[in-house]
């Protein structure tokens, strides 16, 4: 059984395959920083995949810091309710018209070719927002903005965890999602400097600024190779096997480990295309990919109702609400709150790989709750009696609130969904995911102003009742993947005699090896056992 799993549910039924390459993994001791090739990939990750999460950070952190300028205020004359809703909203809108096509995109043409797509109608949309005439332009610039996100977020975390690896893999994907607060904190700081604009150029600057993280994307994106489960996949076994063996074996073609890698790879990916069509149905077409599908959706639930866009989209309703209303106050404190994100987002980002993934997603949650339920009685006691200490508790429980949330759907979101889903079915469940995430926060970020506005305080116990939903279903329905390659985990949910086919395969190879060593010292009259040269 995997570790921390419970003794009861779905969890306890997943089988997973004996980790045969994860034991070859614990022996390699040499760290990454010391193979030269690996340094590369990874100095070429940080802005072709990793730092795709650094647009929507951007995104949140630019809509919810202009909308502290006067200047963008008077321009689109105070919107508040129901368009203040639709103007934050239209960025996830535009992300779920976008869905249907990803997987396609994705599973055609590789993924760096979807990053490079989805970078150019990013750069387009932030141009669209920034000569924006009206708020109809604004809205219709999110929308592209939204549209061009999920290509980069689908294949980016792919990407990532198909070419990391394995022993780097869990902190690859899991920084994905921590450098979404770099862009925040970017944005939050330009905001803030062009706030003192005395003209339009107060938001349209930060606005054009959105390109640059997709620029980045696309001037670097094919210096990085092309994910070799995607070659494989396209019949290209020689091309998957010189990336393998440049990154993950610093050209040594000869390595037992990138050999029983390679047909880990081989075989797992040739056993799941024998059992897959590649449809939308397959997804819900066995017991394994419906228990995979309902975890995918609900995560996405959970990354976006846990109270999250309150923060990224409305401080600035939330600290009116609580008696602060100087500019330049709300300012500082925004870009201190997302230098405080940056900082625990990685420093926890580094630390997955200690810890169970069951164990992360439940101190995330429990925490969380606890969060939002201090919030939620400071805020009550603030609107009540209109003390300042009140006030500075509701400020602690802000700050408070994002370790507990980076902990889980932060640090682990991407890293969970890569490890969960197989290579045939890998975009269109992060593409499930995305969809029921995007609709989440379109939901969240167009009624959180009009809750905020009629009910105050109030709203704040709706996000309390979700998130004791949220302790429930985690405990209950997440499975452990924690201390396995991606093809340990393929058949998670499925017939174990899969598992078991792909590990014998992987063993034979490995033996193969060693029968070959031994042969060769024979020959040379060495004396020697299978045990000496294993």
């Amino acid at each position: 059984m995997a570790i921390g799993a419970p003794k009861g549910g779905i969890a306890a039924a997943a089988d997973q395959g004996d980790p045969v390459l994860t034991r070859l993994v614990q022996q390699d001791l040499v760290p990454w920083y010391k193979k030269k090739n690996l340094r590369i990939l990874y100095l070429l990750l940080l802005p072709t995949c990793i730092g795709i999460e650094m647009t929507s950070g951007f995104d949140s952190q630019m809509i919810n810091t202009v909308q502290i300028s006067p200047m963008w205020q008077k321009y689109f004359h105070k919107p508040k309710g129901s368009l203040l809703g639709i103007i934050s909203a239209a960025y996830n809108l535009g992300a779920i018209c976008a869905l249907p096509f990803v997987p396609f995109v994705n599973d055609r043409f590789g993924r760096r070719v979807a990053i490079f797509f989805g970078s150019w109608i990013m750069v387009f949309g932030s141009l669209l927002q920034a000569f924006a005439n009206g708020p109809a332009m604004y809205v219709i610039a999110r929308w592209f903005l939204g549209f061009g996100i999920p290509y980069c977020i689908i294949a980016g975390s792919s990407l990532m965890g198909e070419l990391a690896y394995p022993k780097e893999r869990p902190i690859m994907t899991s920084l994905f999602n921590a450098l979404y607060f770099v862009g925040a904190l970017t944005a939050a700081g330009i905001s803030f400097g062009t706030q003192n604009i005395k003209s339009d150029w107060a938001w349209r600057i930060p606005s054009m600024l959105q390109a640059c993280p997709s620029l980045l994307q696309i001037v670097f994106i094919f210096m990085i190779p092309e994910s070799p489960r995607f070659l494989v996949s396209k019949d290209r076994r020689d091309d998957a096997f010189a990336v393998l063996v440049k990154y993950h074996a610093e050209g040594d073609a000869e390595s037992e480990f990138v050999k029983a890698e390679m047909t880990q790879i081989e075989t797992t990916i040739k056993i799941e295309l024998e059992h897959s069509k590649r449809s939308w149905y397959e997804m819900v077409a066995t017991p394994g990919m419906r228990k995979r599908v309902i975890i995918g959706s609900f995560l996405g639930l959970f990354t976006q109702w846990s109270g999250n866009t309150l923060i990224s989209y409305y401080l600035n309703d939330l600290l009116k609400l609580i008696g602060y209303t100087d500019p330049n106050f709300k300012g500082k404190l925004n870009i201190g709150l997302n230098s405080w994100n940056l900082v625990n987002a990685v420093g926890i980002s580094l630390l997955v790989r200690r810890f169970p993934r069951r164990n992360m997603y439940m101190t995330c949650t429990v925490a969380l709750l606890l969060c939002y339920m201090g919030w939620t009685v400071s805020m009550e006691r603030f609107m009540t009696t209109k003390t300042r200490a009140a006030a500075r508790t509701t400020i602690f429980f802000i700050f408070a609130y994002s370790p507990c949330y980076n902990v889980g759907y932060n640090a682990l979101t991407y890293t969970y969904l890569v490890e969960l889903f197989p290579f045939a079915q890998r975009a269109r469940g992060i593409t499930i995911f995305q969809f029921f995430g995007r609709g989440a926060g379109f939901f969240t970020t167009f009624v959180n102003p009009i809750g905020l506005e009629n009910i105050k305080w109030k709203w704040l116990i709706t996000y309390c009742c979700w998130l004791a939903f949220e302790n429930v279903f985690v405990y209950f329905m997440f499975p452990e993947t924690y201390g396995r390659t991606l093809e340990e985990l393929a058949f998670l949910f499925e017939d174990q005699s899969l598992a078991e086919e792909a590990t014998a395969r992987v063993e034979k190879q490995i033996h193969h090896e060693d029968n070959e060593v031994v042969t060769e010292l024979q020959d040379k009259h060495v004396p020697t056992t299978n045990k000496e040269v294993i």
